[in-house]
């Protein structure tokens, strides 16, 4: 995906950062909005990694910062449950002015309370996805501690929230105790999608029953297995968003087919290196690759090296021209299998021995020719092997032009 920082203003005139996450062909099918969980942030893991998932399958997301938090303005003491509802719904204006109306609408823990309540007053929403939401606000009140007290006789303390220390307010604990999502989920009126872990020990999986009890259909549960509240695991964040991804479809007006529907003739490559570290995500006449680095150089190990793929490029034409020449003699070929290993070695090695120091790229291939070949037939299939476009395209000599972009 490709990441833009952007930021916009809430009723109070504060200034909320938020980040759009777009598919690396820049053109999205549809926009979602996202709600981070309490006292997280746009930039927590979990959170960028449905959003990953999402711009993968074509819908890019704007992942905000509550006010107070993150790298957004204002004080968190002074916010509440009903302020993050209206910074939701600021959200949404700003998309619909700037980027296009959010259609599908996202929040984790109590962003996904605040989503239910702020769906009402964001009328371009036609779905909306939970995780591990809680079905009263009020629950948060469990998890503040002995500094409930405190916070009722001082008009706030400070709580430690996941590791950190968070100053909260009597008003936030007025508002939750107040607040009810029955109506907003008896009437939400959109698609309702919620993601629940049945030994999530921060908000039980009996909230999940009662906010899918309350909702009309259409709805939808999906159990998240082992998963703990906060998406840790790379493997939940990313199943959470491809399974949204699918299930938003159906609502969104963007059937399966459409979202990655290669353009025939199109041979344009675009790739898009993320801002830290070197995961790209590549889109090749409409289909999604990955390359990365190994942790060793500072890479993730995602997916595939820049040398590896050209390997696999290599390995991949081989097959297919051999598949091509086997099949016009209607030869025998069952199956057809290229290893390819690439390497730099020293060019003396080669027997070069003008150039002792230099070194040149070598890419060795093994072939797997399986079915009743005779040896004339494997012999001649080994020197077609060398005629694949992209083994000639290797040897010969390849101008690259590079220009900047308007």
């Amino acid at each position: 995906m490709t990441t833009t920082r952007v930021s916009f203003e809430n009723p109070d005139g504060h200034r909320l950062a938020a980040l759009l996450d777009r598919p690396v062909d820049g053109e999205p099918i549809a926009y979602a909005l996202f709600a981070h969980c309490f006292t997280c942030s746009k930039d927590y893991k979990g959170v960028s990694r449905i959003s990953r998932a999402l711009a993968r399958q074509g819908i890019a997301v704007l992942r905000f910062d509550f006010t107070g938090l993150g790298q957004s303005d204002g004080e968190f003491v002074d916010t509440t449950f009903s302020t993050n509802v209206e910074d939701l719904v600021a959200a949404a204006e700003f998309m619909t002015r700037d980027l296009a109306p959010p259609q599908l609408l996202i929040g984790h823990s109590l962003g996904g309370a605040a989503v239910l309540k702020a769906a009402q007053d964001i009328p371009s929403a036609k779905a909306v996805a939970t995780i591990a939401a809680p079905s009263s606000p009020g629950h948060l009140v469990r998890h503040l501690g002995p500094q409930i007290n405190e916070i009722e006789d001082q008009g706030m303390a400070e709580v430690q929230i996941g590791g950190r220390s968070i100053r909260i307010g009597r008003k936030l604990l007025e508002d939750i105790s107040s607040a009810s999502l029955h109506d907003a989920v008896a009437d939400l009126g959109r698609a309702l999608m919620v993601f629940h872990s049945p030994i999530d020990n921060v908000v039980g999986i009996d909230h999940a029953t009662t906010i899918f009890t309350t909702a009309k259909h259409p709805k939808s549960f999906v159990s998240l297995d082992t998963a703990d509240h906060l998406l840790t695991d790379p493997e939940d964040a990313l199943f959470v968003g491809s399974v949204i991804a699918a299930w938003a479809r159906r609502y969104i007006g963007a059937p399966q087919e459409e979202i990655k529907a290669p353009s025939p003739g199109d041979d344009l490559v675009v790739a898009r290196t993320e801002p830290a570290g070197y995961r790209t995500e590549i889109i090749a006449n409409g289909h999604a690759l990955v390359a990365d680095e190994p942790v060793a150089v500072g890479g993730t190990n995602t997916g595939p090296s820049p040398y590896e793929l050209l390997s696999a490029a290599l390995g991949a034409c081989t097959t297919m021209t051999l598949r091509m020449y086997a099949d016009r003699k209607q030869w025998p070929l069952e199956d057809v299998e290229a290893r390819v290993r690439h390497a730099k070695v020293h060019c003396v090695d080669c027997g070069d021995t003008e150039n002792k120091t230099s070194r040149i790229d070598t890419f060795s291939r093994e072939l797997v020719l399986e079915g009743a070949l005779d040896d004339e037939q494997k012999g001649r299939l080994l020197e077609i092997a060398d005629r694949c476009p992209v083994h000639r395209t290797l040897h010969s000599e390849v101008r690259i032009t590079t220009t900047l972009a308007e």
